[in-house]
Parts: structure tokens; C-alpha cells; sequence
């Protein structure tokens, strides 16, 4: 019967083909994540929500994401149940989720809306990165950095949406975001099939889950990616905080209104994915993955130090921090394709991004906190910094494994 439906022959269908459409999917989709962060001057105006109510209306969104990778994972969901299903299936409860934020006004509604966005968003994500897994054997770096360009777009559409609408209705954002996940949904389950590269279907057993995690490889590339997820979302949820505070010091202010720079910022770290994807398969995971943190964690330290000072280097820092904070993430999940046993790679996923969602919250929640601490927001991307360099060691630590020969075709 799905056959019916799918207009992706694995046989005959270019994977660039196949990555194209669901890349497209996963920019809409994911458009929901900070589709209440960016409004959120006008939701704590509506609802009165508090100092760390704030800081709850995004780490909902990385709780309930965590929730649902426990759920899949505990299931075994992405190897046990067709991916095209799972993900139409969560594409559609995240629009749902994200669009009932417009009725709600109490702080405690809204974190719950938010939370369940999340949980739905755990159905797209992981199972989106399997299902490219399918389609390329070969150059499955750059597939994957592809796709983490696709989230990287899906997860910067709201500051555009929002600085688009400033004159307008805020409740567009809302309306828009929610109008794409769903039509990405939609486009998934009746235009995408899984490719031709077999990963054989499980039964859940709790096993499985153990056996990912006392994988040392795997284990390694946890610790490399949860360095690199201490910096990311913490990064990407405060940035415009940090641009409304810092450009306001500046003559001119780089890319023009915090929203506008904001989007810049951020976006521009799909271009990092796809360079990084493409230099990962010739020169291999570990080496490219340790120096997008070395460089990205040094843009960490020191973006404040920058404050006050020529808005020329400080946009060009910020740009360079925005490029290369995200394009090392497809190689993490490109790395546990290949270290996983076939039949454990949905699992192996979706456990990963669970522990480094989880990581996600802890930063996001601290962020603001340092920045008390310090007295001013000029510091508050200085606790960042330390993650992405333990994640480097990891890295690197991992090229020295035997196992790491599996890593792009043996290119470590």
C-alpha cells in the first residue's frame, strides 16, 4: 500500500534527488523550535510570564524533545515502524502543538504547548537522519551536512518570520511555522520513500539500548557531541538577546535589526554543514569535527571581549561563530551510522540526541544566569566555551581507536 503512495523509486531515484525533497521537508519542519522564542517579548506581555518562565519557554521545547527520543529509543520506533509514517505522524502533531500557542495565555499553557512541540519534533529529527543514512553509502558526510544545513534554515526561519513581521502581527510567525511543518509532513508521506540501503527492522529489546551505550566509539562520539550541543542551542536561544544588548553600543548596526542579525547568524551555519560534510568525507570525521569546535569554541571566549569595539570584527566574528558552531553536528550523526550494528542505528540516534538535548537544557538554563553573575549579558557566552573543547579531545581521542577506520570509509 505505501508503495502506492511513494513517488521515490530507490532503484531508479538519485539520492541528491531524495535528499533535495526531504531536505526542503526538514527546513519546514523544524521551523516550530524557537517559533515561541522569538516572540517572546510579546507572549510575556500577554501572559506575564517570569525571569524563569523565559528561560522555560525554550528549554520546554528541548525537554519535550528529550521525552520523546526516551520514548522512541525505549520503543525502538526508528528501527521497528516504516520512518516515512513516524515522520509525516510527528510533522503534523508539531503543527498542531505550535499552532495552539495562539490561544494560549497563562505561562503554564504555553511551556505545555511548547513541551509537546517538542515531543513531536523527536519524531522528525532522528528519524530524518536514518532515513538519509538509507539513501547514501558514499558521500554520507555531505548528505548529513545537508540535512543538518536543512535544520540549521528550519531553526533560523523564526527570526526572519519575525523580523519580516515587526509592523504586523506576531501571531504570523505562528501561523506560518505551523502551515510548514504540516505541508513538510504531508510532502514526506507522499513523496519520500527510504532508499535503497537496507537497515534491517527490530523488535524493541531493552538491550539495546545498553548495548549503544557501552559502545566505546560510541561512546566517544557522545562525548564529542555533547560538547558540541553545550555551545549550540544556548547559542542559538540567546542570540538575539545578545544582539539586542550588544548592537545598541555599536554606530552601525551589522545585517540591521537584532532579528535580521540574528537570522544571519544562525542561518549561515548551513553553508558551515555542507563544507564541513564535503571536507569530512576526504579528510575524515574526527580531524574536521576537532577543528570546527577548536575554532567555534574560540569564538565563544571571545565574542563579549568584542563588544564596544569596531562592529566590522564583531560581526565578522559573530559570522564566523554562526558558520562553524553547527557544521560539525552532521558528522556526529554520520559517525554513528557507521559505528552502529545495522539493526541498532535508529536507537543508537535517537539515544545520542537525547543525551546531548538533555546537555541542551542545562546551558540554555545557565546562560542567563552567568550573565547576573557577571552583571552585564556582554559575558554570557563565556560558559560556552569549554564544551566545545572537550569535545575536540573526544574527537580526537576517537581517531586514534581502531574502530575509527569504519568512519567514511575508512578516511578517520
Amino acid at each position: 500500500m505505501l508503495g502506492i503512495l511513494m513517488f521515490l523509486d530507490p532503484v531508479k531515484t538519485s539520492p541528491w534527488f531524495a535528499l533535495s525533497i526531504i531536505s526542503i521537508c526538514l527546513i519546514g519542519a523544524m521551523s516550530t523550535w524557537f517559533s515561541g522564542t522569538v516572540i517572546l517579548p510579546e507572549l510575556t506581555l500577554r501572559s506575564g510570564l517570569g525571569e524563569s518562565e523565559k528561560v522555560w519557554l525554550t528549554n520546554a521545547v528541548q525537554l519535550g524533545f528529550v521525552i520523546g527520543a526516551i520514548v522512541v529509543a525505549f520503543f525502538n520506533l526508528s528501527d521497528s515502524m516504516p520512518l516515512v509514517l513516524l515522520i509525516a505522524f510527528s510533522c503534523t502533531l508539531a503543527a498542531i502543538a505550535n499552532l495552539l500557542l495562539i490561544w494560549m495565555d497563562t505561562p503554564l499553557s504555553i511551556i505545555i504547548v511548547r513541551l509537546l512541540t517538542g515531543v513531536a519534533l523527536s519524531g522528525v529529527y532522528p528519524p530524518v537522519v536514518k532515513l538519509i543514512a538509507t539513501w547514501f553509502q558514499k558521500s554520507r558526510g555531505i548528505a548529513m551536512g545537508v540535512i543538518i544545513g536543512a535544520l540549521t534554515l528550519g531553526s533560523a526561519a523564526p527570526h526572519l518570520f519575525r523580523a519580516m513581521t515587526l509592523d504586523t502581527d506576531w501571531l504570523i510567525v505562528i501561523w506560518v511555522s505551523s502551515l510548514m511543518t504540516f505541508l513538510a509532513g504531508m510532502i514526506v508521506v507522499f513523496f519520500v520513500s527510504e532508499g535503497p540501503v537496507y537497515f534491517a527492522r527490530t523488535r524493541f529489546k531493552p538491550s539495546q539500548i545498553i548495548q549503544v551505550l557501552n559502545n566505546k566509539p560510541l561512546a566517544l562520539v557522545n562525548i564529542g557531541y555533547v560538547g558540541h550541543m553545550w555551545e549550540l542551542y544556548a547559542m542559538w536561544a540567546w542570540i538575539l538577546t545578545f544582539a539586542h544588548f550588544s548592537l545598541n553600543d555599536f554606530d552601525w548596526i551589522p545585517f540591521g535589526a537584532p532579528e535580521y542579525f540574528s537570522f544571519f547568524i544562525v542561518s549561515i551555519g548551513a553553508i558551515g554543514c555542507v563544507i564541513a560534510g564535503y571536507l569530512s568525507d576526504i579528510y575524515g570525521r574526527c580531524y574536521i569535527t576537532a577543528v570546527l569546535m577548536l575554532v567555534s569554541g574560540s569564538c565563544a571566549f571571545s565574542i563579549g571581549f568584542l563588544v564596544n569595539t569596531s562592529p566590522f570584527l564583531f560581526g565578522l566574528i559573530a559570522l564566523l561563530w554562526g558558520l562553524t558552531i553547527i557544521a560539525d553536528s552532521g558528522q556526529f550523526s554520520a559517525a554513528v551510522t557507521e559505528l552502529s550494528a545495522p539493526n541498532l542505528v535508529g536507537t543508537a540516534l535517537t539515544v545520542q540526541m537525547a543525551i546531548g538535548f538533555g546537555v541542551t537544557m542545562i546551558t540554555i538554563w545557565l546562560v542567563p544566569v552567568f550573565a547576573q553573575l557577571f552583571g552585564s549579558f556582554q559575558w554570557m557566552f563565556l560558559l560556552l566555551a569549554p564544551g566545545p573543547f572537550i569535545g575536540a579531545i573526544a574527537m580526537l581521542v576517537l581517531r586514534r581507536h581502531p574502530h575509527s577506520e569504519k568512519l567514511a570509509l575508512g578516511k578517520r
